[in-house]
C-alpha cells in the first residue's frame, strides 16, 4: 500500500498545483476539523473525500481501503469507550447512564450513554482529521513536503531523519514481501507450528537484512562525499488554479465562520 501511495502522489490530477498551497489547505482544514463540532466534522470528511476522489481522480477503492484502516483502529477502541462495569452495590449511581446492561456475578456490565456519545465524538473527529491527512499524503509527494519544511526553517537533521525513515519503509516492506513469498512457496505456513516458526524466522531475517541495507547505504553515502545533509532536486514547475484556490479559500472561511458561531452560541 505504501508503494501505491507514493505512486498516487506523483500521478494524481492535482499534481500540477503548488505543494505549499495544498499543504496549507490541508493544515487549515485539519485545525478546523479538530476544533469544530460533529456536523462540521462530518461535512469536512465528505468535502475532503470529494477533493481526493473527484478532483484528484484517486481510485475510490484505494481511498476506502485507507479509510478502513483508520476506522478499524477506531472500532477497536469502542469496547473500552462504550462498555463500563460497576459493583452492584453502586448501581443506583449510574442508573441514568445505562443504555443496556447485564449482571455478571457481583458486577453489572452496561453500555454507557456517555461512553457511546464520547465514542461518536472521537470517531467523527478521527474521520475528519484522517481525510485531511490523506489529502496531503495522496496529492503531495514526500520530497515536496520535505522541501516545504526546509523553506519554513525546519532543522536539516529532522528533514534528513524523515527522509531516511520514509525510504526504509519501502525497504522494510519489500524485504518482508520477498521473505514471505519465499516461505509460502516452501509451505512454511501449512500448520500452526510451522506458521509460528516461519514468522519468527521472517522477523529475524527482516532485522538482519534491514541492518545490512542500512550499512550498505552508509558506505554508499560515504563513498560519494556525504557531508551531513541530503540535497533533493525539485525542478517541477507548478501552476496555481484560480478555481481550486477560490473553492478552498471560500470553504475554509465558511467552515471557520460556522465553527466560531457554534462556539459562540454554545451549540
Amino acid at each position: 500500500m505504501t508503494l501505491k501511495i507514493d505512486t498516487i502522489a506523483y500521478t494524481n490530477q492535482l499534481r500540477q498545483l503548488p505543494p505549499a498551497h495544498k499543504l496549507l489547505f490541508a493544515s487549515v482544514i485539519l485545525a478546523i476539523a479538530y476544533l469544530s463540532q460533529v456536523p462540521i466534522q462530518m461535512f469536512i470528511s465528505v468535502w475532503m473525500s470529494i477533493w481526493i476522489v473527484v478532483y484528484a481522480r484517486i481510485s475510490a477503492m484505494v481511498y476506502l481501503k485507507l479509510l478502513s484502516m483508520a476506522i478499524g483502529f477506531w472500532l477497536t477502541s469502542l469496547p473500552a469507550l462504550a462498555i463500563a462495569g460497576i459493583d452492584l452495590a453502586h448501581f443506583a449511581t449510574i442508573r441514568a447512564d445505562v443504555w443496556q446492561g447485564l449482571t455478571v456475578g457481583d458486577y453489572y456490565l452496561y453500555f454507557s450513554h456517555q461512553g457511546i456519545q464520547q465514542a461518536g465524538l472521537i470517531g467523527s473527529r478521527a474521520l475528519a482529521t484522517t481525510t485531511c491527512i490523506y489529502f496531503a499524503i495522496l496529492t503531495i509527494p514526500f520530497v515536496d513536503i520535505l522541501a516545504i519544511l526546509r523553506r519554513l526553517g525546519c532543522p536539516a537533521l529532522l528533514t534528513d531523519l524523515l527522509m531516511l525513515m520514509y525510504r526504509f519503509i519501502f525497504v522494510l516492506l519489500q524485504t518482508a514481501s520477498e521473505l514471505w513469498t519465499a516461505q509460502q512457496s516452501r509451505g512454511g505456513y501449512r500448520t500452526r507450528q510451522l506458521w509460528l516458526k516461519s514468522l519468527g524466522l521472517l522477523v529475524g531475517q527482516l532485522l538482519r537484512r534491514t541492518l545490512e541495507n542500512y550499512r550498505q547505504m552508509t558506505l554508499t553515502l560515504a563513498s560519494r562525499g556525504f557531508r551531513g545533509d541530503f540535497r533533493v532536486c525539485c525542478s517541477r514547475k507548478y501552476q496555481p488554479s484560480n478555481r481550486y484556490s477560490f473553492e478552498a479559500i471560500l470553504g475554509c472561511v465558511m467552515l471557520g465562520t460556522i465553527s466560531g458561531w457554534q462556539y459562540a452560541v454554545g451549540i
